[in-house]
């Protein structure tokens, strides 16, 4: 990139930083600023490449150039480089097997991250001190003590920072009708709000395989305790294919306690996020979590596995949530994926796919007020969750899906977790952000990081 173009778009950014969010003032149409001229696009880069990584990319390249990109797998990295080649008009990005060289740049302005979730702090954390901002993929950590720290890091910091539960944004705009019909009150007060986000099969015994060519398997466990690198030789096909379906790396890591959270951190920081928002939750969080049934991926003692060679997360469930105002959350495997939310004049049903009930059916003689759904969103909804990101990097403005409320209701996913691996409810003090009388369920709001991969701070 030229000097020359560095210092035009460095420039542009900072008047638009200086003039607020008046200066955004774009056609609705091409709502990212760089979007008309080159020369006023922001520079990104992506660390972590596979599945995520390159969808929320392709979302972002309409808007933004993608100069460099990084990813402990050649073969991933190598392949991700030729796609965003090929959108870029022949202009590739540099690639780096090492995320702190993307870091150490000081013409990029952004970075998005869709590492596994062990990764996300580290890497979030020492991106805002580098003076990037940041977008990272659900679930945003870890812990719940990683949130707290992002929420430090990002006041301390002043950078822009979207978590990427793009239900806020997308989905043809369903969720955001599911709360405006809330706010209008079309179900009255909410009694229940019921999270549907799909269990899972157990695995096999996993054993120890040789690790693929071009994984660098020690960077990717990262923060995470080193152990051998475990798969089977059959495949994954479909969505995240072309590795292998039982492992405990690329795609399965979400089975492994050591690297995420299963279902509970995955669909559940995208369900539990809307409840939230609709029962006007984002600043607060439980009194109590009930896990009324539930089968973990094999035998615990202890809150920690006996075993290492299966999937150890969560595979069926179902979690009481108490939340304010009298309001009961149940997040279970069983039935559609979706929210259902029951009130005291009716209840509704709204996934990514559909939003139906008779408050809906309704609409059809009683419609929301025209600026019902704009409302909700706080202004005009963009054309997807990276161009409201873009557009906070300009104004300085909180992005839809800020740090605060995302940890406020991951906070109940994670809690969740908590509850089951431990066999116990656990009653949760959302001020003090503590587990009340129980002092082993504590400590599992923290995590420590391998020697050498420390977050420094």
């Amino acid at each position: 990139m030229s000097h020359s173009h560095q210092t035009t778009r460095r420039r542009f950014l900072q008047g638009m930083a200086a003039a607020g969010a008046a200066a955004v003032v774009v056609p609705s149409a091409n709502r990212a600023f760089g979007y008309q001229n080159a020369n006023d696009r922001p520079a990104f880069a992506t660390i972590g490449l596979r599945n995520q990584g390159w969808t929320i990319t392709s979302k972002t390249l309409p808007y933004a150039d993608f100069v460099a990109l990084a990813d402990v797998d050649e073969n991933v990295l190598a392949d991700n480089v030729e796609k965003v080649k090929k959108r870029q008009d022949g202009k590739a990005p540099d690639s780096y097997g090492d995320y702190r060289k993307v870091l150490d740049r000081n013409d990029i302005d952004a970075v998005m991250i869709a590492t596994p979730d062990h990764w996300h702090t580290k890497v979030a954390v020492e991106a805002m001190y580098a003076g990037k901002d940041v977008y990272c993929e659900k679930p945003l950590t870890l812990t719940i003590d990683e949130g707290k720290l992002i929420e430090k890091v990002v006041k301390e910091t002043g950078r822009v920072f979207q978590v990427g539960t793009m239900q806020r944004s997308e989905c043809d705009n369903r969720f955001l009708q599911a709360i405006a019909l809330i706010r209008d009150g079309r179900i009255g007060d909410v009694q229940k709000v019921t999270c549907g986000i799909n269990g899972m099969s157990p695995s096999p015994e996993i054993p120890v395989a040789e690790v693929p060519k071009g994984l660098d398997w020690d960077f990717w466990l990262g923060p995470a305790q080193k152990c051998d690198y475990r798969a089977l030789p059959e495949m994954r096909e479909g969505y995240g294919g072309g590795v292998p379906l039982y492992s405990n790396c690329h795609y399965s890591f979400r089975d492994w306690h050591e690297y995420s959270g299963g279902k509970l951190t995955d669909w559940g920081a995208h369900h539990v996020d809307i409840a939230c928002w609709a029962l006007g939750a984002t600043e607060t969080g439980p009194s109590k979590i009930t896990p009324l049934d539930y089968k973990l991926g094999c035998e615990y003692e202890k809150g920690y596995p006996v075993v290492h060679d299966r999937y150890n997360v969560a595979t069926q469930f179902n979690i009481q949530v108490d939340m304010p105002k009298n309001v009961e959350m149940i997040i279970t495997s069983e039935g559609d994926n979706g929210i259902l939310f029951e009130g005291t004049k009716g209840r509704f049903f709204v996934n990514r796919g559909k939003i139906v009930g008779k408050p809906v059916e309704d609409l059809a003689s009683n419609p929301l007020p025209d600026d019902a759904v704009e409302a909700v969103y706080g202004g005009p909804i963009p054309a997807n969750h990276s161009v409201n990101f873009i557009e906070c990097m300009t104004s300085r403005k909180t992005p839809i899906s800020d740090v605060w409320s995302h940890n406020r209701m991951l906070e109940i996913c994670h809690l969740s977790n908590i509850a089951m691996r431990l066999g116990r409810p656990m009653k949760w003090d959302p001020e003090k952000r503590e587990i009340i009388g129980d002092a082993e369920a504590n400590t599992f709001l923290s995590r420590e990081n391998r020697k050498g991969y420390e977050i420094k701070t």
